[in-house]
């Protein structure tokens, strides 16, 4: 711990009550339980772990193989509705939505698929706000509502797969390959829900939906004891660090959590769950004209990553072009200035791609829709 105190909220506000319990919430030992407790055999559990996972069915009427008059009883109790839409956005000739839902308590969270020639990710929420306080971020601004559920984490991901499946979004039937936690809030944060989202996310199904978890990206903005916890949790997923500063002096301002956790201190956070895990840690660095993208902060960004004998292998840096929120001071870079930020990692050896930034025209950073709907 370093430096002085700040304003973040780091426990999610009491008294809202809890989201209900849903299959997802359980692993598949805990759902033959909790089948039990309504009375019913424990194999319900796994059939309806199969219609959700594995066949992305969610009408009662298609789940055959179920007693009719059990149907009803079984998905009252295992697939309670969690996310209701509220409003939904199209861009890049249909092939990214973006949708902003409402939770059971009225908090609203939004989630973005994007789909690409070669592959189908969603981008989805953790928590309803976020306590970081970055103050380029339209989320950061919003402060802390609450952190979601598990099964709200992955609800999100399982609609977005049956989009996908029923051939909903533009380009025809498909399947989800590929999920990034960067929506709403900060998933370390929400660290228990976080992982156990992970883990039914890359379960086998039946008892999960059976992604990659090197199709899996956790995003954080140095949350440093929880970088340390995931990497000894063997999981493998892919770890993406919201950097946005190589020096602790513009870092304090753009990302106060580093008030806490330095820059040097986060980046060998970083560099240790490469050790741990063997998977390249994503440097995210959103691109933020004349406060961030200077050719020094290259320079520095390079030195940083590189030192302590570190090397460059480990690494990877993924310039963001900031997606501005109206009225804001913050602005994306010059392109000017992005070529040659970019120019001098790669001359450090540093490999670096600028992101293809989608959905610009539809309130495209992430808070935008649920600031306008609040």
């Amino acid at each position: 711990m370093r430096g002085r105190a700040i304003p973040l909220v780091l426990s999610p506000p009491k008294g809202r009550g809890k989201p209900p319990r849903h299959l997802a919430d359980l692993d598949l030992v805990e759902r033959q339980a909790a089948a039990k407790e309504l009375g019913l055999p424990g194999f319900r559990a796994k059939q309806l772990s199969v219609h959700y996972f594995e066949r992305l069915v969610h009408d009662p009427e298609q789940m055959t193989d179920l007693p009719a008059a059990q149907r009803d009883e079984l998905v009252k109790g295992f697939l309670p509705e969690l996310l209701t839409p509220v409003r939904t956005q199209t861009a890049d000739r249909g092939t990214t939505v973006k949708t902003l839902w409402k939770l059971f308590d009225g908090a609203l969270v939004e989630s973005v698929l994007m789909r690409y020639a070669d592959r189908a990710t969603i981008c989805i929420s953790s928590q309803a706000g976020c306590g970081m306080a970055c103050p380029f971020c339209a989320t950061g601004q919003g402060g802390l509502q609450r952190s979601m559920s598990t099964a709200e984490i992955v609800h999100q991901v399982v609609i977005a797969a049956r989009a996908m499946a029923a051939g909903e979004v533009a380009g025809g039937p498909g399947r989800l390959s590929n999920v990034v936690f960067m929506g709403m809030g900060e998933p370390l944060h929400a660290y228990k829900a976080t992982l156990g989202a992970v883990r039914r996310l890359t379960d086998p199904a039946p008892d999960g939906l059976g992604l990659s978890a090197r199709h899996v990206t956790v995003s954080t903005v140095g949350l440093v004891p929880r970088m340390r916890q995931l990497a000894d949790e063997g999981i493998p997923v892919t770890l993406a660090l919201s950097l946005h500063a190589p020096d602790d002096e513009l870092r304090n301002e753009i990302v106060p959590i580093n008030t806490r956790f330095s820059v040097a201190e986060t980046v060998e956070a970083a560099y240790y769950y490469f050790q741990q895990t063997g998977r390249r840690v994503s440097i995210e660095y959103a691109m933020m004209r004349g406060i961030n993208d200077q050719a020094h902060r290259a320079e520095l960004l390079a030195d940083v990553l590189s030192g302590e004998g570190r090397g460059t292998n480990w690494t990877h840096v993924n310039l963001i072009p900031l997606n501005p929120t109206p009225g804001s001071k913050w602005t994306a870079s010059d392109p000017a200035d992005e070529r040659e930020f970019v120019r001098r990692l790669e001359a450090r050896g540093i490999s670096t791609t600028v992101r293809d930034t989608r959905g610009r025209e539809i309130d495209g950073a992430c808070g935008q829709l649920a600031a306008a709907e609040g």
